[in-house]
């Protein structure tokens, strides 16, 4: 069995590609400390696919207890890496405790792997490492500007950590991630309020809180609001595996855009929304939120090319199963 060591393997986008390895033929050796997600995801693939997951209960900060672990394992062929806290808001709130937290998860990794002869690292990246870019759609030649984010900036800086180490390796810079799968048995369950747009709308939507506020209607894009590329979380998933069998094969360093290439506002967002699911949304318009960028979507010819890899499924499919998802999870 080819097994794929997966951190943060519990977390929302973690645990979607863990279900993907499985129906792919892979093992997923899943690491996760639980400190922004549920041991319910563990749980969620384990039904879906019938099947006991191999999980550590792990801070991947540890270099010493990841090579503990991995050490123990055979047949492991590379490395997923998502352990990393994600709120834009919460960084620029807490700066120290993602610049410590992000970047010493992808040391200790790298660390054990060159340590352990492994290969082949494929990174969880974002699109916010173009900070406000210059043109749009944005491809992967774009050069990093200054972040809007402590978030950002922490991609950035693991981007060149993994472009100095001796591995190969995928960076992945995606959009954004939106849905859940079908199941309604695995899906965001960040122990933090949400702060990203869609898990926010359904919060409203179902009655959790009284209004959504969209953080300014003033940018220079087409309705006032910012604009994004929003992409299912089961097509990302995907995406993970493609790109491991490119390193795989290829033995080199890459990186490429994940996302659909086409850009949508906010407020088109939420009206898709009440659309597909029949439901109608509270909102507002509030000041703008430090940290966005007013208008960003993929350029995604690169990866269509080389990873055989397109989005599949169609926005209103991925607002649809946000709601399924909001409507069941536990």
């Amino acid at each position: 069995m080819n097994k794929v060591i997966v951190t943060g393997g519990a977390g929302y986008i973690g645990s979607h590609t863990c279900l993907k390895l499985i129906e792919l033929g892979y093992e997923p050796l899943i690491i996760d400390n639980l400190s922004n997600t549920s041991i319910e995801n563990i749980k969620g693939v384990e039904s879906i696919t019938n099947k006991k997951l191999n999980f550590y209960e792990l801070d991947c900060c540890s270099a010493q207890k990841l090579d503990m672990i991995i050490k123990k394992e055979n047949g492991i062929i590379g490395a997923i890496h998502f352990a990393a806290y994600k709120s834009v808001e919460e960084s620029v709130r807490e700066p120290e405790k993602f610049f410590y937290n992000n970047l010493k998860s992808l040391e200790s990794l790298i660390d054990v792997m060159i340590n352990q002869n492994l290969n082949n690292l494929i990174f969880s990246s974002s699109c916010t490492v173009y900070g406000s870019p210059d043109s749009l759609p944005v491809d992967e030649n774009a050069p990093f500007k200054k972040a809007e984010s402590p978030y950002g900036e922490t991609k950035q800086l693991c981007e060149k950590i993994i472009e100095k180490s001796t591995l190969f390796s995928v960076c992945l810079r995606y959009f954004n991630p939106i849905g859940s799968h079908n199941s309604g048995l695995i899906g965001d369950r960040s122990a933090d309020k949400p702060a990203n747009l869609v898990p926010i709308i359904c919060e409203v939507a179902y009655g959790k809180r009284e209004k959504l506020i969209i953080n300014g209607n003033d940018y220079n894009t087409k309705d006032g609001t910012c604009v994004r590329d929003y992409i299912h979380v089961e097509d990302l998933a995907l995406a993970h595996i493609n790109a491991l069998e490119y390193c795989i094969k290829n033995k080199s360093k890459s990186i490429f855009n994940i996302g659909t290439g086409q850009g949508l506002s906010v407020a088109e967002t939420v009206r898709i929304f009440e659309e597909c699911n029949n439901i109608k949304v509270n909102l507002e318009y509030g000041p703008r939120r430090t940290g966005d960028v007013a208008e960003i979507y993929s350029d995604t010819k690169k990866s269509s090319k080389y990873l055989k890899w397109k989005s599949e499924k169609s926005i209103s499919d991925a607002l649809k199963s946000a709601w399924n998802w909001e409507l069941n999870k536990t």
